[in-house]
C-alpha cells in the first residue's frame, strides 16, 4: 500500500471515530443526572451528595442539571437495587449507599442477595474514618484501660448497624469486655444515654463525635477502625490492626473494615456505556480537586479523602476473595 492511501486511510479511520467521541462528550448536554441517596434527607450521606451535587456538573461536558432522590429502605439496599430493577441504563442515574452492604454482600448473600463487583463505581468521597470513645472525666481512655474493665457498655439500634459491628469486633476478635445494649432508635437517644451514664462510650464515625464533647476533653477516642487517619483524629486512637496477634486476625479486620474503606461510595449500573462511566469518573475525580468543593466541604467539617472508581472496585475485589473459613468467622460477628 503507497504512503497516500495509507495517509487517506488513517484520515477516514479517524473520521469514523470522531463522531462516536463526539457523541460521549455530548451526552450529558440537556440532560438531568439523578444521584440517588439510600437515606432521607438532612444525614450525612444526604449532605454529602447535595455538596457534591452543586460543583460536579462544572466537570461534566455539557453541564447537565443534578438532581437529589431520596430513596431511603432496607438501609440503602433498595436505592442499590434500583440501579439494575427501575434505574435508565444509560448513565444518567448514580447511587450513593450505606457501604456496610458491601461486607453484608460478603458476609450474608442469601440475605443482602447483591454482587458489588457487578457495579461500575464511580468514585469515593472519603473513607468512614470510625473510632471508639469512652465518655467523661472516668471514662475509658486506652485500649489497655478499656481490656482492665469489667464491662464497657456500648448501644446501638441493631445488629447490622456499624457501630454495632465495631462493638462486637472488639468483643469477638479481641475478647474485650463489650456489653452491648441494643434497640436505640437512633443516634440522637444514645448520645442522651451516654451523658446520663447509662452507656460508656460509643463505637461510630468520628465526625459524628459532638464537637463539644471532643473540645471539652469528655469523649476520648482511644481505637480507630481505618489504618489511614485525618489529622483531626487524635494519636490516642490507635489503628486496631496493631493489636491482632496472628495472620487470621488480621485477614477478619480486612474483611470487617472494607466497608469503612468505601464509606461514601457512588456506583452506576454495570450496563452504563464504558464511555459514560469514564465521563463520570474523571468528572467525580476532577470535583474532589475543585477548590470551591473543599472549600465547602471544609465549613461543614465533611471529610475528603477521595478514592478513584478504580481504587474502590480493587477494594471490593479483595473483599471477595476473602477465604470461606474467614467470611464464617465475619459472619458470625453480624449474627
Amino acid at each position: 500500500m503507497s504512503k497516500n492511501r495509507t495517509a487517506v486511510l488513517a484520515l477516514l479511520l479517524a473520521g469514523l471515530a470522531m463522531p462516536s467521541l463526539a457523541h460521549a462528550d455530548d451526552f450529558y448536554k440537556g440532560k438531568t443526572l439523578t444521584i440517588v441517596v439510600g437515606f432521607s434527607p438532612g444525614g450525612g450521606y444526604d449532605v454529602n451528595a447535595r455538596t457534591l451535587s452543586r460543583y460536579l456538573s462544572a466537570h461534566i461536558p455539557g453541564n447537565p442539571n443534578i438532581l437529589i432522590q431520596n430513596m431511603p429502605s432496607a438501609g440503602s439496599l433498595t436505592s442499590v437495587r434500583y440501579l439494575e430493577m427501575n434505574a435508565p441504563k444509560d448513565g444518567t442515574v448514580v447511587t450513593t449507599f450505606n457501604a456496610g452492604l458491601v461486607t453484608q454482600s460478603i458476609v450474608d448473600p442469601n440475605k443482602v442477595q447483591l454482587d458489588m463487583r457487578k457495579y461500575s463505581w464511580v468514585g469515593v468521597i472519603t473513607p468512614d474514618f470510625r473510632v471508639c470513645y469512652g465518655y467523661g472525666p472516668k471514662g475509658v481512655k486506652s485500649w489497655d484501660d478499656m481490656m482492665s474493665r469489667k464491662e464497657f457498655i456500648l448501644g446501638s439500634t441493631a445488629r447490622s448497624s456499624g457501630n454495632y459491628i465495631n462493638g462486637a469486633t472488639l468483643r469477638e476478635v479481641f475478647k474485650a469486655p463489650v456489653r452491648q445494649i441494643l434497640g436505640f432508635p437512633g443516634s440522637a437517644e444514645q448520645r442522651l444515654a451516654i451523658e446520663r451514664g447509662e452507656l460508656d462510650g460509643d463505637c461510630g464515625s468520628f465526625s459524628s463525635i459532638p464537637v463539644e464533647w471532643l473540645r471539652d476533653g469528655l469523649a476520648h477516642p482511644f481505637v480507630r477502625f481505618t489504618e489511614k487517619v485525618p489529622p483531626e483524629i487524635p494519636e490516642s486512637a490507635v489503628y486496631i490492626g496493631k493489636f491482632a496477634k496472628d495472620a487470621e486476625q488480621k485477614r477478619l479486620l480486612d474483611v470487617l473494615e472494607a466497608a469503612d474503606e468505601v464509606g461514601r461510595p457512588y456506583i452506576m449500573s454495570r450496563q452504563v456505556p464504558p464511555d459514560r462511566v469514564a465521563i463520570l469518573r474523571k468528572a467525580f475525580a476532577e470535583t474532589m480537586q475543585d477548590k470551591a468543593f473543599l472549600a465547602d466541604m471544609g465549613k461543614q467539617l465533611l471529610p475528603v479523602f477521595p478514592l478513584t472508581g478504580e481504587e474502590a472496585e480493587a477494594i471490593v475485589n479483595r473483599l471477595a476473595s476473602a477465604p470461606p473459613e474467614i467470611v464464617a468467622k465475619a459472619k458470625a460477628i453480624y449474627e
